[in-house]
């Protein structure tokens, strides 16, 4: 194994995360093995509010091109009160830089379902159904113990393997995820033809709703409310619930609420938040993605900062510096960034589920702060 050009990289997960990882790294000539607990990397699920620097990521490992054809460009967000009311329009800076739009909605199982095919095609050597339960870093190298008994000597070894990671207690990281105050319902929805970028409300009932328009035909709408209790976690036909829940909101959200069947599919859960804020790697071994830094979908930038993880940690290890360089320097580099908008993401959380307390509160500005600050590269 050489010190200076990684060779070999075990992967943890293939999520956005682990899949735009795997897919950097195998497109700059290196050996990736990519193991997932699932017995598929396709996707299912809701939409997803993509900000341009999570397109910017996308675009550098070729998946951009290929999920444009599906989803839905905008440049703008706008802020409702309750019953529809203009509150704030706020245009989207060009977080991806040229030839990219501000904001992109999607279907999320089309990421995976395009990762999925992509890094097959790239040579990754993807194992399902396959997870690691040992490893000895011997300091030039890792071996890895996968749960199929078989063993594998890598460069480096990368959990990307979500918020509950395994990789992240292995290391010896006791840091974990703690539920942010509120619990959020999504569902997908037919898109009313006047939806034409992202949309919240405020001041109502509960403490958001909001919608993303996700392709020419459909939108993502989704309730922000009190944690519920746990038993009304997961998804299932919910769609006369979600519409009970979310009456005392008028203009398109109301709309769309109206327009759900009763046994539409939505799923609920907690929203929860983690930040590693000590270094992400011991030896040869790092986490990155969510496993390192999850926050609340309030500024639509968790799969972003994840896209940008992979790439720019694929960036640093194939430019001839020696890992044991890299991996301080990158935690150095992505640290500050994915702790402001963590700090930013869960101010704005405190501010909705406390409403009035901070004198400060301004959602507008400070999401407009965040997404300008965005705009330097990653």
């Amino acid at each position: 194994m050489s010190e200076s050009r990684t060779s070999r990289v075990l992967i943890v997960g293939g999520g956005i995360t682990g899949g735009v990882l795997a897919l950097a790294l195998a497109q700059r000539g290196v050996e990736v093995v990519l193991v997932d607990l699932r017995d598929t990397l396709r996707g299912v699920g809701h939409g997803i509010t993509l900000q341009g620097n999570a397109l910017k990521a996308f675009r550098a490992v070729g998946i951009y091109d290929r999920l444009a054809e599906r989803a839905y460009p905008f440049d703008k967000l706008r802020l409702r009160g309750a019953d529809g009311t203009l509150l704030a329009e706020i245009a989207t800076p060009p977080m991806g830089g040229p030839g990219l739009p501000g904001t992109m909605g999607a279907v999320r199982g089309d990421i995976a379902d395009i990762l999925a095919e992509e890094v097959v095609a790239a040579g990754v050597d993807v194992r399902l159904g396959t997870t690691l339960t040992r490893f000895e870093d011997a300091g030039d190298a890792v071996t890895v113990t996968l749960s199929d008994g078989t063993t594998e000597t890598v460069d480096l070894l990368v959990g990307a393997d979500g918020i509950r990671s395994k990789v992240r207690g292995m290391m010896g990281i006791e840091t974990e995820p703690r539920p942010v105050g509120m619990g959020i319902w999504r569902t997908v929805a037919k898109r009313p033809a006047q939806m034409d970028c992202s949309e919240m409300y405020y001041g109502g009932p509960k403490f958001k709703a909001g919608y993303t328009p996700i392709s020419d035909d459909l939108c993502y709408a989704f309730l922000l409310e009190e944690n519920l209790d746990r038993s009304y976690v997961g998804e299932g036909a919910r769609g006369k619930e979600l519409k009970e829940r979310g009456r005392g909101y008028g203009g398109t959200w109301g709309e769309v609420r109206d327009s759900l069947a009763d046994d539409a599919l939505v799923n609920y859960q907690w929203i929860e938040a983690i930040c590693v804020d000590e270094p992400w790697y011991r030896g040869r071994v790092i986490i990155v993605g969510d496993a390192a830094h999850a926050c609340p979908p309030l500024i639509a930038q968790g799969a972003a900062m994840c896209a940008e993880d992979a790439v720019v940690l694929a960036e640093m290890l194939t430019d001839g510096d020696k890992i044991d360089d890299v991996l301080p320097a990158f935690w150095q580099r992505r640290f500050p960034r994915v702790k402001m908008v963590l700090d930013n993401s869960l101010k704005l959380a405190e501010w909705e589920i406390h409403p009035g307390v901070d004198p400060d509160e301004n959602p507008g500005r400070l999401m407009g702060e965040t997404l300008g600050a965005l705009v330097a590269p990653a």
